[in-house]
């Protein structure tokens, strides 16, 4: 899944700075693993019931220039926020933040996350924590992860930065301009397979979903490129019959797709399956027991040559004897 939202991004500063000091710019792009949402979703389910939204610190890889960010995993932080003012246990982050970098040395902090859609007064202020010097993301910017969690509605995410605002120090410590990021949420063939059982429970009444066999998982696959073949196949018809519009991207795609298909005669494929077929199904049967009289035929020849050629020796120790 990829926003398809168009952004602009505008160069600005990251905030107060050392002297001679150097900023890196903002993500161009972020990538979201599936285990950090489904965390977050488990963490909004175990909310108190008079919270609004939860939020908790994000981890994951950083491009080495610094415009690309990969969230890979992220822990719950307690927090308490009414109308008035906002706490949240940063002792409690710092401690989980330095056993958690511990445990995996190669992640660190990229920003935090809340269940609500809401940008407010106090989201700057937890912005600018998790964006500062010393414990935050400085020089890089932090990035903020929304992920809407409202009971009957579908589960929308955002990506946001910031770029600080006010004239004073003391203003700019409340205030941020959030800026919008594109997002990606990117999984692996074998997270796919368990987000496709996962899905599969939401049409059943008691929310459960039978683990498939290797055959049936086999014939939905096949059923799934099928699909998507003749959907490709509509396209292409549609674009020459001048019905829809070219786009040159997707043919280059779709050339290079085709380039990576290996040239194999059908006649060959066919006997492959056939032979496969015979090995795994126990067609050869056949073949199996023609092998056994010709093993056994060619037992009873050289079984009969030794004897003969016994029986010659003796005959010739006979003349001997004679």
């Amino acid at each position: 899944m990829t926003e398809s939202d168009n952004f602009l991004h505008l160069a600005r500063p990251l905030g107060s700075a050392p002297v001679g000091s150097q900023t890196t710019t903002a993500p161009l792009n972020v990538i979201i693993q599936p285990q950090a949402i489904f965390s977050i979703l488990d963490h909004s389910l175990r909310r108190n019931v008079d919270q609004e939204r939860v939020i908790g610190t994000l981890l994951g890889v950083r491009s080495e220039d610094g415009q690309e960010v990969e969230i890979r995993n992220c822990f719950a932080v307690g927090h308490t926020e009414t109308q008035e003012q906002v706490e949240v246990d940063m002792e409690y982050q710092k401690q989980m933040l330095s056993l958690h970098l511990k445990a995996n040395p190669k992640e660190v902090l990229v920003g935090w996350y809340a269940t609500s859609a809401e940008l407010n007064t106090f989201s700057a202020l937890i912005q600018n924590f998790y964006g500062g010097q010393g414990d935050g993301t400085w020089p890089h910017p932090a990035v903020h992860l929304t992920v809407s969690t409202e009971a009957g509605k579908d589960i929308e995410a955002r990506t946001y930065i910031s770029a600080p605002v006010g004239v004073t120090a003391e203003r700019a410590a409340d205030s941020a301009a959030f800026i919008p990021v594109p997002y990606e949420i990117r999984y692996g063939d074998a997270e796919k397979s368990g987000l496709e059982l996962i899905s599969g429970a939401k049409d059943s009444e008691d929310r459960t979903s039978n683990v498939l066999t290797d055959i049936e998982s086999l014939e939905r696959a096949i059923e799934e490129v099928l699909g998507m073949l003749e959907r490709v196949s509509k396209y292409v018809e549609a674009v020459i019959d001048e019905e829809a519009p070219p786009s040159s991207a997707l043919g280059q795609f779709l050339l290079n797709a085709l380039a990576l298909a290996p040239k194999v005669d059908p006649g060959d494929i066919e006997r492959d399956l056939l032979a496969t077929a015979a090995l795994t199904m126990g067609a050869g049967d056949g073949l199996g027991s023609g092998q056994a009289n010709g093993a056994g035929s060619e037992g009873a020849q050289r079984g009969g040559g030794q004897r003969g050629g016994r029986g010659g020796r003796g005959e010739g120790r006979g003349g001997r004897d004679g």
